[in-house]
């Protein structure tokens, strides 16, 4: 069954009396070739930093199936959660070849993500692979970021490789210095390495979206490589920075930190060796850890 033929969505859809909902942000690819495409990439870099053992993923919102085919050829286990209850049958019936995969009717912004994959998974390598509905693209990178760490440092996922809007894409994946850079670009530095992998053009959906997409890659490390007092600090520092866009780093961060003088914020930019009219765009992941270990100092 080709679940990126047209006439086999629509089938479905009446089939089960459902349709795509503009609530979920539901948009159904139409060129099997772009689902093959994003399975291969998500499991050719679990391979190759997982090489040995079982390869297990999740899928979130598998809508009525296509990519999570295509991710049932490629890994070991696959689980797909999935929030609206009315694709539940349907993929009952376009999963039903597959015995490697497991369907959740869950929101996986309440999932708890450690408790998730110890239930579900178990203790094998774990990959995240989707597309992304555009209106929760930034919540669920986060959670997956801020839930991906255990308690002895080591990352529960070794990649998140998913379909987003183009331009939320480009800030992904922007590096310091560049004009798409921000705050959701420096936290995703501290946990890995964000790549474009390519564009997909809104004539591969139905319903055909506004905007194009892109398929991004955020490759985990799997232990951390920057050393910060603390993580909490790190992100008020990260958030500050980019709070103003438009002002210098010190007057931004003066808009958060209301309980460290201007003057000793200037005093602490200095010292580390940036200019007083330094923006947030221009630092990078470890300029913020240096400035985050100074204010944890200062509010300690």
């Amino acid at each position: 069954m080709n679940l990126c033929d047209v006439k086999v969505v629509k089938r479905l859809m009446s089939k089960y009396s459902t349709g795509t909902k503009k609530s979920f942000g539901q948009n159904f690819l139409i060129n099997r070739q772009i689902p093959i495409s994003i399975a291969e990439e998500s499991y050719s870099y679990h391979k190759s930093a997982c090489p040995n053992g079982e390869a297990a993923v999740i899928e979130i919102g598998p809508g009525i199936g296509c990519l999570t085919n295509e991710l049932c050829d490629c890994y070991d286990r696959v689980v797909a959660v999935e929030i609206d209850p009315t694709l539940i049958p349907i993929l009952g019936e376009t999963l039903q070849e597959y015995t490697n995969v497991t369907v959740i009717n869950e929101d996986f912004l309440k999932l708890d993500l450690d408790s998730f994959i110890k239930e579900q998974l178990g203790d094998v390598s774990v990959s995240v692979c989707a597309n992304l509905p555009y209106y929760i693209t930034t919540p669920i990178v986060m959670k997956l970021l801020e839930q991906a760490r255990r308690q002895d440092g080591k990352s529960r996922l070794t990649s998140i490789t998913v379909m987003v809007q183009k331009e939320v894409a480009d800030r992904l994946c922007a590096t310091e210095k560049s004009g798409d850079y921000g705050a959701i670009s420096a936290s995703i530095a501290y946990y890995g390495r964000a790549v474009k992998l390519f564009d997909v053009e809104p004539t591969n959906f139905l319903p055909a979206p506004k905007v194009t997409s892109s398929v991004i890659r955020i490759e985990l490390y799997q232990e951390p490589i920057y050393s910060v007092k603390s993580e909490k600090m790190l992100f008020r520092v990260i958030e500050g920075a980019f709070a103003q866009r438009r002002k210098t780093l010190i007057n931004s961060i003066s808009s958060v930190f209301s309980s460290i003088s201007k003057a000793k914020i200037s005093e602490i930019i200095t010292k580390l060796g940036f200019d007083i009219n330094i923006r947030g765009e221009k630092l990078s992941i470890q300029d913020f850890c240096s400035i985050a270990d100074e204010f944890y100092g200062e509010l300690e």
